[in-house]
């Protein structure tokens, strides 16, 4: 009975935990944040970028991998060392949301084996006690064994019940969570690589361009 108690506290504990974080700490970036950010991006403005997402969505899983990428940008990293470092500010987004969430499962699981280990027991106890007692308290023993064992069957399914259905809720948000998460980095990831390789080329052509007027002007001289 006590274990299954201690399982139902915790239990009641992580239900509260875990809501805070998934549905009042978790917030989303603005609906026009994609759009805006990429104003900043195409135009290599990503001090205009990093202001941007430091004032609406710093406080949110998808504006601090941003600022991760926009900040190996500017300092002109390759795309590796964005990828990794983008991946890596991503995992550990990711584990906030997802930590702790499968102590549910087990709670639940532990709290209704509790439960069962108590019905047998209980039930041991009282054919124990019948086998040594006489005819008037056979039946007195017998009541008792089969209550307490129907009792710790009764206690231990109200702490798994809880358990296993918050579980399976928060698991369901969680998923979300990260898809959600996982899809708008990869699209900033791409837009990061796509508008600083167009930007790159274009700096090449520009330095290409000039040089090549000048042997073009050389060569009508020298004609």
């Amino acid at each position: 009975m006590y274990f299954i108690l201690l399982f139902g506290l915790l239990t009641l504990g992580f239900i509260v935990e875990r809501s805070i974080v998934l549905y009042l700490k978790y917030k989303d970036v603005p609906t026009d944040f994609r759009r805006n950010l990429l104003a900043f991006i195409s135009s290599g403005d990503f001090q205009g970028a990093k202001t941007y997402v430091e004032n609406t969505a710093s406080h949110t899983s998808i504006g601090k991998v941003a600022l991760t990428g926009i900040k190996l940008r500017m300092s002109g990293s390759g795309d590796e060392a964005l990828q990794a470092r983008m991946d890596e500010q991503l995992t550990r987004e990711i584990s906030y949301y997802d930590k702790r969430t499968g102590f549910l499962s087990m709670f639940g699981n532990v709290a209704t084996l509790f439960g069962l280990l108590g019905t047998v027991t209980g039930l041991i106890s009282s054919f124990a006690g019948v086998a040594s007692a006489s005819p008037v308290e056979r039946a007195n023993l017998l009541s008792q064994g089969i209550s307490e064992a129907l009792n710790s069957t009764a206690f231990g399914l109200i702490a798994a019940i809880p358990a296993l259905v918050a579980f399976a809720i928060f698991q369901n948000k969680t998923e979300q969570i990260v898809t959600k998460v996982t899809e708008s980095v990869s699209e900033l990831y791409h837009d990061l690589l796509f508008y600083t390789e167009n930007d790159a080329d274009n700096t090449k052509a520009e330095e290409i361009i000039p040089q090549a007027n000048n042997v073009s002007e050389v060569s009508t001289s020298r004609n």
